[in-house]
C-alpha cells in the first residue's frame, strides 16, 4: 500500500460535473447520495467459473465515478466461493458446508486482492468487513458495525463487505448476501440499495423461460402478488435468486431505502441508476428514514427467529397498536434469546411486524397460546405479560388487507 493515497469523498451535499469515460462531457446529478452496491456472483464472473477481472474493473470504475460525483458508496460483494472453486479447480457439484467454507477461505483472498488492486489503480483505499447475521442481531454488534462502516466512509475508504462464510455455518445458503446488503443499507442510513443481477429486474414471469415476460419498472408496495412473482435460485455458481432479492427489498424499503434491481452487464449501470435513470426495477421506500433503534429491530427481517400469530393477534397489532400476548402465539420458529429482534408473521406466512422478544424461544414455546396470568406458573418466572411490548414493535403493514 506504500505510496497509495486514499481519495477523500466529496461531501454528500455537493455534486460536481465530470467528464465521462465515453468521451464526451456531461452533467450528471445524483439522485442518491449514499449508495450500497451489491454485486452478485454472476455479475462478477460474467457467467464464467472465475472472477472476470475486466468486468470487476468496470464496476470499480463506476464506484470511483460515483465518489467523484459526491456519493458515499459501500460495496457488498459475493464471489468468494466461486473464486475459491476456480483457484482449487473444484467441481461445482459438491455443496457440503465444510467444503464451501474451504472454498470461501481460499476465495476470499483472491476476491479482496482483485478489489484492492483495481481500486488502487484509481488511488482509492478499500476496507474489508466480514459480517454475519449474529453480528448485526445484537444491538452492540449492530452499532459497532455501523460505526466502523461510517468511519471508513468519513476517511475516504470504500467498505467492501461480505458474509463471513468461514464461521457462519448456517448462513452459507441461498441468497444470504442479498439480505446482508439490505441490513448494511439499513445500518448506514443509505438512500439506495442497488443490486446488480444477471436477470436485471423483476418481471411478470421468468424471462429465461417465458419470452412474453415484461419488466416491472416500479414497485410501490411489496405485497403477496409481488412476492409470488419471485422465482427460484440464480445461477449454478451463485446462491441468490429473485425471492431473496424481494425479501431484501422489503427489509430495505421499510427502513426508508429505495431498492433498485438492475442488469449487471448494462453499460455504466451503477452510475445511471444512482443518478435516477429508469433502469431495471425500482422498489420505492415505504417510509422515511427510521430512528436508529427501529432500524435495528427491522434487521430481524433478515434473521431466522419468527413468531407465528393468529388472526386475532394480528388485528390487535395492526389495527389497534396493541402489544403481542402469549395467547395469540400459535408457533415459534428458530432459536432466539430474550431481547433479540424477531419477525412476527401470520399463519399463512405474511410478515406483519418486527419486535424485541421479551421471552427466549424455548420459554415462548412453553407459554404460547396461554393467558398472561399463567406465565409465572408455567415458567417459574415472568418478564411481563407481553411477548413483545408495543414500544418495542415496528409494524410492516397497516392492516391484513394492505398486503
Amino acid at each position: 500500500m506504500a505510496g497509495c493515497r486514499a481519495e477523500r469523498a466529496v461531501p454528500r451535499d455537493q455534486a460536481i460535473p465530470m467528464e465521462r469515460d465515453t468521451g464526451h462531457t456531461g452533467q450528471r446529478r445524483l439522485r442518491y447520495r449514499r449508495v450500497v452496491a451489491k454485486f452478485g456472483t454472476a455479475t462478477l464472473t460474467g457467467g464464467g467459473i472465475d472472477l472476470d477481472r475486466a468486468r470487476m474493473a468496470d464496476l470499480v470504475r463506476q464506484v470511483v465515478e460515483l465518489r467523484r460525483l459526491g456519493a458515499d458508496v459501500l460495496v457488498v460483494t459475493s464471489g468468494a466461493i466461486a473464486a475459491g472453486r476456480a483457484r482449487l479447480g473444484a467441481a461445482p457439484v459438491r455443496r457440503d458446508i465444510p467444503y464451501k467454507q474451504v472454498l470461501a477461505a481460499v476465495g476470499q483472498i483472491a476476491l479482496m486482492q482483485c478489489y484492492d488492486e483495481l481500486f488502487r489503480q484509481h488511488g482509492v483505499l478499500i476496507g474489508q468487513a466480514l459480517l454475519t447475521r449474529a453480528d448485526l442481531a445484537m444491538r452492540q454488534g449492530y452499532l459497532n458495525a455501523r460505526n466502523t462502516l461510517l468511519a471508513l466512509l468519513e476517511n475516504g475508504i470504500v467498505p467492501v463487505i461480505n458474509e463471513n462464510d468461514v464461521v457462519a455455518v448456517e448462513e452459507i445458503k441461498f441468497g444470504d448476501n442479498d439480505n446482508l446488503s439490505a441490513m448494511v443499507a439499513n445500518a448506514v442510513d443509505a438512500d439506495a440499495l442497488i443490486m446488480l443481477t444477471d436477470t436485471g429486474g423483476l418481471y411478470t414471469a421468468d424471462p429465461r423461460r417465458d419470452p412474453s415476460a415484461t419488466l416491472i419498472p416500479v414497485v410501490y408496495t411489496i405485497d403477496r402478488q409481488i412476492e409470488r412473482l419471485a422465482g427460484g435460485t440464480g445461477t449454478a455458481l451463485g446462491t441468490g435468486g429473485m425471492r431473496t432479492k424481494i425479501d431484501a427489498a422489503k427489509l430495505a424499503t421499510v427502513s426508508g431505502v429505495d431498492v433498485l434491481i438492475v442488469p449487471g452487464d448494462a453499460p455504466d449501470v451503477l452510475v445511471r441508476a444512482a443518478c435516477g435513470e429508469p433502469i431495471g426495477t425500482r422498489f420505492v421506500a415505504a417510509a422515511g428514514q427510521r430512528a436508529g433503534r427501529q432500524r435495528w429491530i427491522l434487521s430481524a427481517l433478515a434473521g431466522r427467529g419468527r413468531i407465528v400469530v393468529d388472526d386475532g393477534a394480528a388485528r390487535a397489532l395492526l389495527r389497534f397498536g396493541r402489544s403481542l400476548l402469549a395467547a395469540g402465539v400459535v408457533a415459534v420458529e428458530g432459536r432466539f434469546r430474550r431481547g433479540d429482534p424477531v419477525t412476527v408473521v401470520t399463519q399463512d406466512g405474511m410478515r406483519i411486524a418486527c419486535g424485541l422478544a421479551n421471552y427466549a424461544s424455548t420459554d415462548l414455546e412453553a407459554i404460547k397460546g396461554r393467558h398472561s396470568d399463567e406465565i409465572e406458573e408455567i415458567l417459574g418466572f415472568a418478564y411481563g405479560d407481553e411477548v413483545i411490548h408495543r414500544n418495542n414493535l415496528v409494524l410492516l403493514a397497516k392492516d391484513l388487507a394492505s398486503e
